[in-house]
């Protein structure tokens, strides 16, 4: 079994810092892809950060500058550190991998179960 763990999300005031690490554990033979995205009541879930496997990384215009995502393979971690926090940041984070269990299965999205970032005064 899969599984996604996120953590490091908290209560943060404006212009503040956070980061954000996201684990996978189970039987996992490769990861492609790995990404963040972010989801609040009034808005759909948004792309916030991914990193491809060679290192490749695409942020949302929003982000550019702030955050930054990266990736540690040997730990099966994706990492988001976010700087000059703002309030229209606060969302649930989740961190999605593309993740392959065996060899002779396709590829699957696998998502955590999200974790609350809030950015206040």
């Amino acid at each position: 079994q899969v599984q996604l763990v996120e953590s490091g999300g908290g209560l943060v005031q404006p212009g503040g810092s956070l980061r954000l690490p996201c684990a996978a554990s189970g039987s996992i033979v490769s990861i492609s892809a790995m990404g963040w995205y972010r989801q609040t009541p009034a808005k759909q879930r948004e792309l916030v950060a991914t990193i491809t496997s060679g290192g490749i990384t695409d942020y949302a215009n929003s982000v550019k500058g702030r955050f930054t995502i990266s990736r540690d393979n040997a730990k099966k971690t994706v990492y988001l550190q976010m700087n000059g926090l703002k309030p229209e940041d606060t969302a649930v984070y989740y961190c999605k991998m593309d993740v392959r269990i065996s060899f002779a299965t396709t590829w699957s999205n696998r998502w955590g179960q999200g974790t609350q970032v809030t950015v206040s005064s």
